[in-house]
């Protein structure tokens, strides 16, 4: 049997905004324990986002991109005697969160501006518009769940 599960660790509030979510953001974009790095490129594309975006703060933005990244099901595979199914199954609320924030950090990553504040303020732009990599990410996870839907009753 295995052992029992660590606990939830508590995360403090970041700087600024005093928000624990922007925490779990920037340690999800942290390279190398290069915390203050991390916020320092977090901090400028939310001011990024603010110029290029004038009705609505940076933050309510970026918090408006990460719901519209952060899917609702996915599919699992599953053996049934032999073959292997894609099972759609709903994504708990601490998952939903982790995935949204690795395919946004993920694909702003990938895109194509000069620094990386400038890529995540992009990326923040186009997800909270529901455009971009992240968002279509989402969209096409949800078709597979989707396309998937007569394999549900194999459900664990």
């Amino acid at each position: 049997m295995r052992k029992s599960r660590p606990k939830k660790r508590l995360l403090l509030p970041d700087p600024k905004f005093n928000e624990t979510l922007v925490t779990r953001f920037v340690n999800g974009m942290m390279y190398d324990g290069k915390k203050s790095l991390a916020y320092k490129i977090f901090y400028d594309a939310l001011e990024i986002v603010e110029k290029k975006a004038t009705e609505e703060p940076g933050l309510e933005t970026w918090r408006k991109a990460l719901n519209n990244v952060m899917p609702t099901v996915e599919v699992k595979a599953r053996r049934v005697g032999g073959s292997t199914f894609q099972i759609p199954t709903e994504v708990p609320g601490a998952r939903r969160l982790a995935v949204g924030i690795k395919w946004m950090v993920g694909y702003a990553r990938k895109r194509n501006e000069k620094s990386m504040a400038e890529k995540l303020a992009g990326e923040i732009l186009a997800a909270a518009r529901g455009e971009g990599s992240s968002v279509k990410k989402k969209e096409d996870v949800h078709k597979m769940a989707e396309a998937n839907k007569a394999f549900s009753h194999f459900r664990v």
